[in-house]
């Protein structure tokens, strides 16, 4: 499968820890938000789109990518590359040059001047190879990117200078994914955790001041693409890592596995982050469909409470995700499948409620790896999908319910032989930033 592993824009509990310090409110520092939760919690925003659609602000251009942008303390970080030449539309990956220039950029949120940049030349030899996957996560007066290829950089949010700065593949030698490093890390009090590969080095955990290594976890052949992800049960924390071959769940000071199931994932699919709901833990891929656990409420223990039946994205059961993270809400699962169908499901069973294709596609066929990313405000949600709409939508048991939608940003990444948009947005000071392979845009979503 030549897939659509990027924008990965792969959620996880909205537990206060997980929030960076220094972040504030209408803030998006980080991958999904505050909390890593995909909820948007901001007051004072639209009920619907004007007739022209929401008013953009500002456009800045910049080069490839599939990283979402983050925003913290009035900036916006992304990341980009910026090579000779883009290949011709609907040409994919093959033709783009392996040389180029992956960026850290820095812009001023209100404007969109761009304050500072960090380019460091890196050779690409990944699919997709629009650009870097990962959202810049920001704590405090520091920000941390990883690149495609696995650099890890830790920089002065407000100058860019480099504090300190890892190689994954040399320093753990681990084997750059097929499409690339996509696990947003995670920082959790004064650790940094990264989904990185190799030899018991799945998952690592450094020291989020100095770069070193404190811990190290976990083996596969396949690291997979999905986020370290922190949730709370039986009283206590359990770090998330699913890699390729299993669902594992770790003591996040020690590395120490509390728990772990096997669940193979087909070309190393391990992708959209993992979702909590009361004592069930969700996770879902393209090919083998989802595992729903059941976590004790005593001790760091699960047991699987369902799983899907079919190992074929075309003759699916229940759920099989790519790129969306599901929303899990009130006993019932949100989420896209794998040709773009938006579907409820009851969490204690999988059984399916309902499904459309209204919210990712303009003709209603099915699209392979068809695309909406999911964000929860208040008693509705915003869907930008891959044709660079943004949707207001109700999503409940009874059905989809659009309000509205508007055109925010051009699609033009031709990496799966159709032009999309696959990078997250980020929600924030009442706008929404939203990026493509050729500008970052900011447009208000503010009441008037």
């Amino acid at each position: 499968m030549k897939g659509p592993v990027l924008a990965f824009a792969l959620l996880s509990a909205p537990w206060a820890y997980l929030v960076p310090t220094g972040a504030s409110a209408d803030d998006w520092p980080q991958w999904l938000g505050p909390r890593r939760d995909g909820i948007w919690r901001e007051t004072g925003i639209i009920d619907r789109f004007p007739p022209s659609g929401p008013r953009v602000l500002w456009r800045t251009q910049i080069g490839g990518g599939y990283s979402g942008p983050s925003v913290a303390a009035g900036r916006v970080y992304v990341m980009d590359r910026i090579v000779g030449q883009d290949p011709p539309s609907g040409q994919g990956s093959k033709r783009r040059p392996p040389n180029g220039k992956e960026r850290i950029l820095c812009l001023d949120a209100s404007d969109g001047r761009i304050l500072w940049e960090h380019a460091y030349e890196r050779t690409y030899g990944i699919s997709y190879s629009s650009g870097p996957r990962v959202t810049p996560t920001v704590d405090g007066d520091r920000v941390y990117a990883l690149g495609a290829e696995g650099d890890l950089h830790c920089l002065d949010a407000a100058s860019g200078r480099v504090i300190w700065r890892r190689d994954l593949q040399a320093d753990f030698r681990a084997k750059s994914p097929i499409w690339g490093f996509a696990g947003h890390p995670l920082v959790d009090g004064d650790r940094l955790i990264c989904l990185v590969g190799g030899e018991g080095s799945t998952a690592v955990a450094f020291d989020k001041r100095s770069g070193k290594e404190i811990w190290r976890a976990l083996s596969a052949k396949e690291p997979g693409y999905c986020p370290p992800t922190m949730i709370e049960a039986s009283g206590r924390k359990q770090l998330i890592i699913w890699h390729a071959e299993a669902l594992n769940a770790l003591d996040p000071e020690t590395g120490a596995v509390h728990w772990s199931e096997p669940f193979p994932c087909r070309a190393g699919m391990s992708i959209a982050q993992p979702r909590l709901m009361g004592d069930l833990l969700l996770v879902t891929t393209f090919y083998n469909g989802p595992l729903m656990m059941r976590l004790a409420p005593d001790r760091p223990s699960a047991t699987v409470a369902w799983r899907g039946n079919s190992e074929n994205e075309r003759q699916t059961d229940r759920l099989h995700a790519v790129m969306c993270t599901p929303f899990l809400e009130d006993g019932h699962i949100y989420g896209v499948c794998s040709y773009g169908q938006l579907r409820c499901l009851r969490a204690d069973t999988g059984e399916r409620i309902w499904s459309t294709l209204k919210a990712t596609t303009r003709d209603g066929a099915e699209v392979r790896w068809g695309n909406a990313f999911i964000v929860k405000h208040a008693d509705r949600f915003f869907l930008a999908n891959e044709l660079g709409e943004l949707i207001i939508a109700r999503l409940t048991p009874a059905g989809y319910d659009e309000i509205g939608r508007a055109q925010l940003i051009e699609p033009t990444n031709p990496d799966p032989r159709r032009t999309v948009v696959w990078s997250h947005p980020a929600f924030a000071n009442r706008r929404v930033y939203a990026r493509n392979d050729r500008e970052i845009i900011c447009a208000s979503l503010a009441q008037d």
